[in-house]
């Protein structure tokens, strides 16, 4: 090669060099993602098969997980890593579904299916979502567990997840079940069915800034664990109150909403009334907790609880709150009875999770009649600190809330995916027996697809994927809305719930 030619290449091969260094440079290394929500109907035609004539079921949620407009379930608390250079996201979420159906005349049910522990994995185009699965045979009764199957295909429309934002936004993602999912799902679709669409926020770190080399601190001796004297350094009471109630208050007929003061936190599916004050010992407690949340809609909506109080003697407890409302205005008021025999000082920390809860006289007066004395609501969790150096559980995180899109694309609607058929059961003659369902499903499915973009830039630094529905062929009306789901309390079934009387109005 000529001199002056060499001389060339060596020139060019230096430019390009620099140019690529500092580029590969900027591109921040995988990062944790830190906080987020994933709403999922899992199929809104199970939900109705589920809760409808025929399985006569219900469904309960587990974990903290909550329920979201339009039939969702909200699955909270991701975490996992985001690398925005190779385009690629991993995050799982907290939170259950569990299904119950056909119930027999010993008590059991046939249907029993918990799906839970979502996690969303993308890499280029397209992704797949994992769930955890535990069922039980129809026949046996045998419990089958499995972790992370992988249940569905998630379509990205082939949007480029790179970018350095620190906020993760995929919105209305096509899931279609794998053949892995159809067998987990105990067989009722086949592989390719269209399920609901996913819905995710995620909050990513931000990209870590150098630090200044620091002279290393000297190592400290381990200071002596504190011992408690009974008296309380901390607690928290989660409670969500009902899960249709809340369904309730923000649906069609009630038209409202909850705030928040005093402290109070939202969690999701619980409120959380925080700074407990007051004594433990032997395992009897006596709090009081600081917060207060305020239902108000229509229909003369308008209940306020706050003070919260919890008493536990001899293993039962008593939750107490001041009532506000048209009806009723009283201290102290006993809303619910809840178990607490495990609560017990551990690492000076005493707590009771998820702890059944019943409807006490007092509490129905304070509903105005809207449920009966002795109603399954919300269950009751508690912790209190008896050191301070002992950490309360966390409250579910649902990450920050999704920033509204800067990006001149139009911004697509909720997907109007609609089922075109739902499992059907055949008779089996009078025997009880598990009714055989069709596993196709009508050929004219609709199938997410369309038009995708990514927003890099907006409010907050994010990536942002939204894809838009392709227009639909004309179908049948999308299925009644499950019954567990009612827009009023006194609708709802399913075991352990008492009848209500029905919102007065």
């Amino acid at each position: 090669m000529p001199a002056r030619l060499r001389a060339l290449v060596t020139v060019l091969c230096a430019a390009v060099l620099g140019a690529l260094l500092p580029a590969t440079a900027a591109h921040a290394a995988s990062r944790t993602v830190q906080g987020g929500r994933l709403d999922w109907g899992i199929k809104s035609s199970f939900q109705t098969y589920v809760t409808g004539p025929i399985a006569k079921g219900s469904y309960s949620l587990t974990g903290g997980a909550a329920t979201v407009g339009g039939g969702g379930f909200r699955f909270h608390s991701a975490s996992g890593a985001y690398d925005g250079a190779a385009g690629s996201f991993r995050a799982g979420f907290s939170g259950g579904v569990h299904f119950l159906g056909h119930r027999t005349d010993s008590g059991a049910y046939q249907l029993d299916l918990t799906l839970s522990r979502p996690t969303v994995s993308v890499a280029g185009s397209s992704g797949t979502l994992f769930v955890d699965v535990v069922s039980k045979a129809k026949e046996t009764g045998a419990v089958t567990t499995s972790r992370q199957v992988p249940f569905a295909t998630l379509s990205l429309g082939g949007i480029d997840m790179r970018g350095d934002g620190d906020e993760v936004v995929l919105t209305n993602l096509p899931a279609t079940l794998t053949a892995q999912g159809a067998r987990s799902f105990a067989g009722y679709y086949t592989a390719g069915t269209a399920l609901d669409p996913v819905s995710l926020s995620a909050d990513v770190e931000p990209a870590a800034v150098p630090k200044a080399s620091s002279t290393p601190k000297p190592s400290m001796s381990p200071a002596k664990k504190e011992t408690s004297d009974g008296t309380l350094k901390n607690g928290a009471v989660d409670w969500g109150v009902r899960r249709t109630f809340r369904e309730y208050v923000t649906g069609d007929i009630a038209r409202g909403r909850w705030t928040l003061s005093a402290g109070a936190q939202d969690g999701g599916a619980l409120f959380r009334f925080p700074k407990g004050e007051g004594t433990f010992t032997g395992g009897d407690l006596k709090a009081s907790f600081a917060g207060a949340v305020a239902f108000t809609g229509e229909r003369g909506l308008d209940l306020r609880l706050s003070g919260v109080r919890a008493v536990v003697e001899d293993g039962e407890g008593t939750l107490y709150a001041d009532v506000t409302s048209p009806d009723l205005t009283a201290k102290k008021v006993p809303l619910v009875t809840f178990a607490a025999k495990g609560l017990k000082a551990k690492g000076g920390l005493a707590k009771v999770t998820e702890a059944p809860a019943k409807l006490t006289a007092e509490g129905a007066a304070a509903f105005g009649g809207m449920y009966r004395a002795g109603t399954a609501m919300d269950p009751v969790s508690l912790a209190v600190a008896l050191t301070a150096d002992a950490a309360l559980p966390a409250l579910p995180d649902l990450g920050s809330t999704p920033t509204p899109s800067a990006s001149p694309a139009p911004s697509s609607s909720p997907s109007a995916r609609k089922d075109a058929a739902q499992p059907v059961a055949s008779g089996t003659g009078g025997d009880g027996g598990f009714p055989a369902l069709p596993v196709g499903l009508a050929a004219g499915a609709l199938l997410l697809a369309g038009a995708a973009y990514t927003v890099v830039r907006s409010r907050r630094t994010r990536v942002a994927v939204e894809t838009a529905p392709a227009p639909a062929p004309a179908q049948a009306p999308t299925p009644a809305a499950p019954q567990d789901q009612a827009t009023a309390p006194a609708k709802e079934n399913g075991p352990g719930t008492g009848p209500g009387s029905g919102p007065r109005g």
